[in-house]
């Protein structure tokens, strides 16, 4: 497996509510990213959002498009996001969609890490491209 790290802007757009029956609603975001370093690359985000009664409590999906080059490599590919809050306590799995990727980056997988430091962005991305 191959490591890149970098940073990433990342602006937010609420696209509105979602009704989930009952009285529930998730949020529908959309953000538009750029990451920077050894993935130069644009990133559109789609995500679903809900929260509890309890403080600190919550939960997100999302599906991400991300395109650029990777290590010098074009292409595109597709992640899924899955995001819980357990009473304050992050979880996140951000991983490639097996099969997604295009151009050069066909055969990548790999998993993202995103931590967010003083209000900047940063990724780790654990990839590698396999053969056919």
């Amino acid at each position: 497996m191959a490591q890149v790290k970098g940073e990433f802007d990342v602006k937010r757009n609420p696209e509105g509510g979602l009704d989930l029956g009952g009285g529930a609603v998730a949020g529908h975001f959309r953000f538009d990213k750029q990451f920077h370093g050894a993935l130069d690359a644009t990133g559109i985000v789609h995500m679903l959002a809900v929260g509890t009664q309890v403080d600190g409590s919550a939960a997100y999906v999302a599906v991400e498009r991300i395109d650029g080059t990777l290590d010098g490599l074009r292409g595109a590919f597709l992640t899924q996001h899955n995001g819980t809050l357990d009473r304050g306590v992050p979880t996140l799995s951000l991983t490639v969609v097996p099969d997604s990727a295009t151009g050069e980056l066909e055969g990548l997988r790999g998993r993202m890490q995103i931590d967010i430091v003083e209000g900047k962005h940063y990724y780790t991305f654990d990839y590698e491209i396999a053969e056919g």
